[in-house]
């Protein structure tokens, strides 16, 4: 922006103000006696330090990266940039009224103005994208440990640090005393994270109070083979510190107030941070133990399932077949003289043959023999055969690769099956169930749809007293497994009308790796292909 005419001018102007300059400098510097950096700051951006640049040889581009570079010192000082318009204008009233002075000072202040606004917007620029970091890597980051180590690697790229380090005060172990101990969780170099080191440093009440202030200090070990420059301390934790971040410099590296205040920002916001991670993996954990309680009852649920089963067939059951027989043994001996006595007794042993059918009918559903011996599509197709008999509709089963599925899996698949059935003949009025089941891609899909009446599902699921998509819902959420409904009600209010509504069911469940069926080489084997079944009429 300078032309040639202001480039000449200012050179001739350089060699004629001499001593002038120099008793500029003196009263600007005199008239402010406050922070002494703020002065020579101020001072690296006026006309005279452009003049003395020329006039020891150097160009007017070294002048105006010495602008830049005290712009980002004074944007960290907390200078207003008022206060920076201010004292150019002063600075060029101290070197004299001269009219073609005065014309070759305002044009450069413009320059240097301009210079002075993107050294302040780099300076904004930077902290914005520190700040924005820290937000991504706290929602990204998903551990402690993981966060930790993202958010040094940030701030010490922020404020230029060699090496950096943060450490935790933690509970003390054995010989370290009841103050705790500070211990290593992250550390940083220039070229990235470095090798995590167990490294614990006993506490004191008055070390802690030391580190509770943001300050330049030694660093708390020397065992980080220290390069020499300065050394900056962040508390973590409030006044109180129970944690602290240091930052170490390849040389001496001036602490500056905004640099100050957004480094104990960002370790407000890490300790948030901290807790907020520590919380979240709390109760991951705490997840994880319901989880795990819920499938340990699952799992004794089908246990006990079992034991009944057996007590039933190997004690009732074999009992009703002894009194069964007895009793037609009875009756054939009873003499023609006690017809209506033999006719009692025929139909209390048809009783007790139909209570030794629906026995059998109760075993199977505790625990079906032919899921364990058949799999889980004999099983389906066995249930769709009972359910047909108590309530005739028309069922479409269409099943694939249903073979070498965890016990676990087939288990809950049956007896979700098992569920919608009950919920159909219960509720819905169908007429056409359609079942699809098939496993792709590590996952067992599970489709139930149904023409019924329908209903309202959110109702549904607040009902108090009703655990039948409830224990739908969490039977597949133990599985890691997603659950989905749709239902709706027909206008008409007959249910004999042919309906068009109905409800849908749709069930995912991983499949764990080991139980997919796929070879070492990828290929699965003509056996474990299966094959798409069709079944079901009325």
């Amino acid at each position: 922006m300078l032309s040639e005419q202001l480039y000449a001018q200012l050179a001739e102007s350089a060699r004629e103000l001499g001593p002038r300059i120099a008793e500029a400098d003196r009263r600007f510097l005199k008239g402010r006696k406050g922070d002494a950096r703020i002065g020579v700051s101020l001072l690296a951006t006026t006309a005279g330090a452009a003049f003395r640049l020329l006039q020891q040889g150097a160009t007017i581009s070294a002048f105006f990266e010495q602008v830049e570079y005290n712009g980002r010192r004074l944007a960290k000082l907390n200078v207003p940039p008022a206060t920076i318009v201010t004292a150019l204008d002063e600075y060029a009233r101290l070197l004299g009224p001269e009219s073609n002075l005065h014309w070759v000072v305002q044009q450069l202040n413009f320059c240097v103005i301009l210079t002075l606004n993107n050294a302040f917007y780099q300076v904004r620029e930077a902290e914005t994208k520190a700040f924005y970091d820290l937000f991504r890597i706290e929602l990204e980051s998903r551990s402690v440990d993981e966060l930790l180590s993202r958010i040094l690697v940030s701030l010490a790229e922020f404020c230029g640090a060699a090496k950096a380090r943060l450490f935790l005060l933690e509970q003390g172990l054995a010989g370290e005393g009841k103050d705790g101990a500070w211990q290593l969780r992250a550390e940083a170099r220039a070229t990235g994270v470095a090798k995590h080191r167990h490294l614990r440093i006993p506490n004191t009440p008055a070390l802690r109070r030391k580190l509770s202030r943001a300050s330049l200090k030694s660093e708390l070990s020397a065992d980080w083979e220290r390069p020499g420059g300065s050394v900056w301390s962040v508390p973590l934790g409030g006044k109180l510190a129970s944690g602290v971040i240091q930052f170490a410099f390849a040389r001496e590296y001036e602490w500056l107030p905004r640099e100050q205040e957004l480094l104990t920002a960002a370790a407000e916001r890490c300790w948030m941070g901290i807790e907020k991670a520590k919380l979240v993996e709390g109760l991951a954990a705490r997840e994880e133990q319901i989880r795990q309680l819920a499938e340990h009852m699952l799992h004794v649920e089908e246990a006990e399932r079992r034991r009944i089963s057996r007590e039933l067939h190997d004690e009732a059951g074999q009992s009703l077949l002894c009194v069964r027989l007895q009793m037609e043994m009875l009756e054939g001996r009873l003499p023609d003289s006690l017809a209506a006595e033999r006719a009692t007794l025929r139909e209390t042993r048809q009783a007790v043959e139909h209570t030794i059918i629906e026995t059998r009918r109760l075993i199977s559903a505790l625990s079906p023999a032919v899921l364990e011996q058949l799999g889980l599509g004999a099983a389906i197709r066995q249930l769709i055969q009972r359910f047909r008999q108590i309530y005739p509709t028309k069922v479409k089963l269409v099943a694939h690769r249903l073979e070498n599925l965890p016990k676990r899996t087939e288990s809950i698949v049956y007896r979700l099956v098992q569920e919608c059935f009950h919920n159909i003949a219960k509720h819905s009025f169908a007429d056409t169930v359609n079942i699809s089941v098939g496993t792709a891609d590590g996952y067992l899909k599970l489709v139930v749809v149904d023409n019924g009446i329908g209903f309202d599902v959110e109702a549904a699921f607040r009902k108090q007293d009703s655990f039948g998509l409830s224990g739908i819902r969490e039977r597949v959420t133990l599985l890691g497994g997603t659950f989905q409904i749709e239902s709706k009600r027909p206008e008409e209010k007959r249910v004999t009308s042919r309906r068009t509504q109905g409800t849908r069911i749709v069930v995912e469940l991983p499949i764990p790796r080991e139980a997919t069926g796929v070879g070492a080489k990828g290929y699965r084997t003509p056996a474990q292909n299966g094959s798409a079944v069709l079944f079901g009429t009325r």
